[in-house]
Formats: structure tokens, sequence, C-alpha cells
């Protein structure tokens, strides 16, 4: 199993030794006291199993296949190949915000500006395709301008020293402000249809949203699995000072996953331009709410390095799944905020009773 390891100072408290070539954890942690002279020289060892992280998404596909076999029951209409297009288009957009997010928040940080960068970028591109730019460049440049508020949200992070929740709040108010007075608050129509298939089209009967989407899944999954950088998060989200002590970048790590949150809500407003076939200057409103909910509903910790790119996709579809089955059932759309703010809290809750459990079992 794949393991980060980090060093501490050793005065802060116990060693954890692994014999050399042994089979499972094999794992001792020995108190100050009955240090050797040797390990006393010696900086601790601090291990994280990424296996641990990825099980914390357990929970929430058991929620899923919970709400879904539910929904099969009681709606004809959910398991049909139409209603299933549908669900995985709206959910798509979504998912690709809150994974985003997800690499935020294992740094123990917060992007509350994902919904406005959605927005500008959506807009901004959708004003580029009716000025008659090719449908190319206008992309690449929507997604850079999420990509660079992205950026600036990490310098403010790490070179301003302003705490994540008040520098993307503000981010929030910028970009929102920015596509307001761009579009002078009007819906820009009267993009090409090539640029609407991109969304709306399908490959072997897959909507090209839910490919997007998946393929987003799979390489964050990878990053964070499989990669340096992605033990680089989980390190600085668990204790930035070790990981610095360690030779960790903090601050690169810190301003990479702003980037590519401000990255990945530039592609889903590209793509929810598409979609809609217009750019809306309110598009993405609340929208970081959402995100947010899905991954600590997928698993996620707000207090940095717990957390997955598919726990964060599950909570998208969590979310999906109830607003979709809501509808065919005719339950009230108020009912459902209820008892999507009844996940969070009771996911909030189940991550916190852990945390105490393992500080008083000393794990």
């Amino acid at each position: 199993m794949p393991k980060l390891i980090w060093r501490e100072p050793i005065e802060t408290t116990t060693i954890t030794n692994k014999p050399p070539g042994g089979e499972g954890p094999g794992l001792e942690t020995v108190p100050r006291a009955r240090l050797s002279p040797e390990q006393q020289a010696e900086p601790r060892r601090r291990v994280i199993t990424l296996g641990d992280i990825a099980g914390r998404e357990s929970g929430g596909l058991v929620v899923l296949l919970v709400a879904i076999g539910a929904l099969t029951l009681a709606s004809d209409e959910f398991l049909t190949g139409n209603n299933l297009s549908n669900l995985a288009r709206q959910v798509a957009i979504f998912g690709i915000i809150a994974v985003g997010q997800l690499l935020v928040i294992l740094t123990a940080g917060i992007d509350l500006s994902v919904g406005s960068i959605l927005g500008l970028s959506g807009a901004s591109t959708a004003q580029f395709l009716v000025a008659g730019m090719p449908i190319v460049p206008a992309i690449l440049l929507g997604v850079g301008i999420g990509t660079a508020l992205g950026v600036v949200n990490g310098l403010l992070v790490t070179r301003a020293l302003l705490p994540p929740f008040i520098a993307t709040l503000g981010m929030l108010g910028i970009a929102r402000g920015i596509v307001l007075v761009s579009t002078d608050a009007q819906t820009i129509q009267g993009v090409p249809e090539a640029f609407q298939v991109i969304a709306n089209g399908t490959i072997l009967g897959i909507p090209n949203l839910l490919i997007v989407a998946a393929a987003v899944t799979a390489v964050m999954w990878f990053v964070l699995t499989r990669t340096v950088f992605g033990r680089y998060i989980y390190a600085v989200g668990s204790n930035p000072e070790s990981a610095r002590l360690a030779g960790v970048p903090v601050r690169m790590v810190t301003i990479s996953v702003y980037m590519i949150s401000g990255l990945l809500a530039g592609l889903g407003g590209v793509l929810l331009a598409s979609r809609l076939g217009a750019g809306i200057p309110t598009a993405g409103t609340g929208f970081e709410l959402s995100a947010i909910a899905a991954c600590v509903i997928g698993g996620a910790s707000l207090f940095g390095a717990k957390g997955s790119a598919i726990g964060a996709a599950t909570g998208a579809l969590i979310m999906g799944v109830l607003n979709n089955g809501g509808n065919l059932l005719a339950i009230n759309a108020f009912y459902l905020q209820i008892a999507i703010g009844v996940l969070i809290l009771v996911a909030v809750g189940f991550d916190q009773l852990n945390t105490r459990r393992s500080a008083s079992s000393g794990g």
C-alpha cells in the first residue's frame, strides 16, 4: 500500500517505526522515555496510508446505493434512458467543480469563489464566440480566466497571508461583479451550434458531459493517490509546518490547488454555457456551497488531509440523485434542501466522532 511519509521533530511526540521488509503495517509507537540515543537523534516518522484516505468514500457509496434503490422502487421513470441521461448532465458540472474544491479542502482551505468564476468564465466564452472568435481559442480563454483567478486566490492566501475564507469570499464578489458589468447583466445569446454540441452531444449514447466529468475525476484520483504532488497535498493539509520541514514546497502546493480549483471552475463554466447555449451572468450562484457539500458528503474533512476524488464525485452524484428523485416524485424542493442539510450535518458529525475516537485511542 502506498504510504505518505514526512518527518517531524522528535521532541513533539512519539516515534513510529516499520521493520524493513516487514509485512502489514508493522508499526510500533514508542514513548520518548524508551527511545535510544540513536532514535532521539533522528526525526520522528509519521505514516499516512492512502488506503485509509480512500476508504472514507465507502459511506457515501452506501448512501448512493440506498438512494438509487429506493428511487428505483418508488418511480418507474428513474431508470429510463432519458432520465439517466438528464441526471448525468445535471451532475457532471457539479462533480467537476466538487473535485476542484476537494483539492483546496485537502489543504485545510476553502474556495468560495468557484461559483462566480464559473459564471465569469462561461459568460466570457459566450462573448468571445458571439464576437466571432473560433471555438477552441474561446474555450481556452474561458478556462484560462478561471485558472488565472485561481492563481490570484492562491497568492492572496500564501503571499498576502489572508485566510482562505476571506480571500475567496472577496474573489466571489469581484468575479461576479466583473461578469455583471461586462455583460450589463444580460444573457449572451447567439453562440454557434457546434459549441452547444460539446455539452449536449453523446458518444456511443453516453453524454459528453459525463465523459468529461469521469475523466476529470480519474485524473484527480491518479494525482492524489499515485503522484508525489498528491502526497504533498495531504501532507500540507495534515501539518503544513511539518511538511515544510520535510522539504515540501508548501506555498507552491497551496497556489497549485487554488489554480486547479479555478481551472475546473472555468471548465465548468464553459460546459454550462455550452449546455444552455448562452452565457448567463448569474450562472453558478450557490454552486460553491453545493461543491463544498458534495465534498463533505463524500467523506472529506474540512480540517484537511481527508478525502478522495471519487468521494467528492460520489457526493455530487448523491445530491443530483436526491434532486432528480424529488422532481420525479413531485416532492417539494424545500424538503430536499432540508435532506441535503441533514446529510451534511451527519457526515461532519461522523467525521468528528471518528477524530475523537482516534485521538482517545492514541491513533
